[in-house]
This record gives C-alpha cells, sequence and structure tokens, in this order.
C-alpha cells in the first residue's frame, strides 16, 4: 500500500509541479522514448543477472505491495513454539522431539503454530538444528558457528533481488540519456525545418533524460531498498531462533531461552516481558 502511495505522491508532485509551472503534460507523453529507456534496461537486466538471480527478483518484486511478513504476532507465535519445544525436551529429554522434528506438518505440535508452520525456510532452521541437538554430536560453539555460515549464506541470498533492482535503478539514468542522444541526433537530421518543429523535437529529446532520472529515483531506486529492509527481516526470525536455542544448549531454562530470543528482535516487534510470558502460557 505504501509503494502505490508513494508511487502516486511521486507522479502528483512532479507531473503537477510542471503543470502548475506552465508546462504542457502531451510534452511528457513520449511512448517511444520509454520504449527505448525500459526495453534497454530490460535487456541489460537480462545480460547482467543469472538465470537464478533472474528468478528470486521475479519472485521477491510481488512482495513489495504486501506489508511486513514478519509482525510481532509472527514473533511471538515463533517464541511460543519454540518454548513449547524446550520444555518438552526438558521434562521428556531430546528424543521426544524426534518424531516432531521428523514430520513437522504431522506434529500435533508444530500444527499449534500455522504462522510458522506455513514458512518452510524457518521450519527447516528450527528442524535442522533440533535434529542436530537430537543427534548430540556437536557442542554449542560448533552448532553456533554452523548457524552464523547458514544465517550469512541466507542473507546473501535474499539480498539478491535488492541488489539486482538497485542496478537496474542505477542505470536507468544512462538508459535515459541514450535516448536523449537519439533524440538530438533525429533533431540534427532534421536541420533546416522550421524553428517550431525543431523545438519539438529537442523538447522530446530532453524527455528521455527526464524519464530516465524519473524512473530511476522515483520508482525503481527505492523498491530496491525496501527488498533490502525485507531482507532483513526474513534474517531477524533466523537470529532469534539460534539465540534461543543456543541458550538452551548452554543449560538455561525454557523461559529464560525464549527471553534471550526476545532480545534480538528490533524495539517495533518486540514484546513486552510480561505480554510474552502470558502469549507462551496461553499456547501451551
Amino acid at each position: 500500500m505504501f509503494v502505490i502511495i508513494g508511487y502516486v505522491v511521486v507522479l502528483g508532485a512532479v507531473f503537477g509541479g510542471f503543470a502548475l509551472g506552465g508546462g504542457h503534460l502531451a510534452a511528457l507523453f513520449q511512448p517511444i522514448e520509454l520504449l527505448m529507456i525500459g526495453g534497454g534496461a530490460l535487456g541489460a537486466f537480462f545480460v547482467g543477472n543469472t538465470k537464478a538471480a533472474v528468478k528470486a527478483t521475479s519472485k521477491a518484486l510481488p512482495s513489495v505491495f504486501k506489508g511486513a511478513k514478519y509482525s510481532k504476532e509472527t514473533y511471538m507465535e515463533l517464541m511460543a513454539l519454540l518454548y513449547e519445544i524446550l520444555g518438552k525436551i526438558r521434562k521428556e529429554g531430546l528424543m521426544a522431539v524426534e518424531g516432531d522434528v521428523e514430520n513437522p506438518e504431522q506434529s500435533a505440535l508444530f500444527s499449534k503454530y500455522p504462522k510458522i508452520l506455513g514458512d518452510h525456510h524457518v521450519i527447516e532452521f528450527v528442524t535442522d538444528y533440533l535434529r542436530i541437538m537430537v543427534s548430540g554430536n556437536l557442542n554449542a560453539m560448533e552448532i553456533e558457528n554452523l548457524m552464523d555460515v547458514e544465517i550469512e549464506t541466507h542473507h546473501h541470498e535474499v539480498l539478491v533481488p535488492a541488489h539486482v533492482i538497485a542496478k537496474l535503478g542505477d542505470g536507468l539514468p544512462a538508459f535515459g540519456i541514450v535516448a536523449a542522444v537519439m533524440g538530438v541526433v533525429h533533431t540534427m537530421e532534421s536541420v533546416g525545418a522550421p524553428p517550431a518543429e525543431l523545438g519539438m523535437l529537442i523538447a522530446h529529446a530532453l524527455v528521455g533524460t527526464f524519464l530516465g532520472i524519473l524512473l530511476a529515483y522515483g520508482f525503481i531506486g527505492p523498491l530496491g531498498g525496501l527488498l533490502e529492509q525485507k531482507a532483513d527481516e526474513s534474517t531477524k526470525m533466523f537470529q532469534t531462533i539460534k539465540v534461543t536455542l543456543l541458550a538452551s544448549l548452554n543449560g538455561y531454562a525454557p523461559a529464560m531461552a525464549v527471553e534471550f530470543g526476545r532480545k534480538v528482535l528490533n524495539s517495533p516487534e518486540r514484546p513486552g516481558f510480561a505480554e510474552l510470558e502470558t502469549h507462551v502460557k496461553q499456547k501451551r
């Protein structure tokens, strides 16, 4: 929603200001310039990225029109799940969660938390490290190092669309200049035409530079920043799981381990201590 509102504000401010200054909006309607800029940028997008990066970007773009995937409620559900898992381990031993870990979709424990169960990346991360804990072959330091490597890999992967879109935005002003130069070439071919006609051709050429800059900094560039913020949000889920599980491995009780995880969260999504305690107890 905010993306659409932002686009409306950009269009209103730029084109509205131009019209209020006495400009003729019809002069800015140059589909040929848009074709050159958009087509050139699209071609460069395919040339400069792997198939995996193109696919990841195409998949990520629709998310910019949606709200935050990970809300305060999602984090509270995650911590309630971890609290219940760790409580079961503390009471019945690590082997008690083996069946839940192997088949989380069939697990009565995981089924109580549909928001988390619906995120296969989070479920995979949780179950993988619970499986490692059950095996008992690695100590807390080794597991922490492994988690750090996996989180870094995940963060790098989810940042790919943001980097791709940012580079695309950086290239648009240059394609605007290309379109403008092509317009100037066409104008020079028309030397000898009436001054009014030459003026119109020059105006058309300058629109190319304008459109390239507007598309870069008003439309495409900001999407790269938004995708980067969404990537950071997804990484925060893994960091919360990591800190909680490591606290448990180091001997802390489930309530304290979950408190460690709560401290990782950003302040807008972080529940209060009493709020989280009440929530996890209600979920049991």
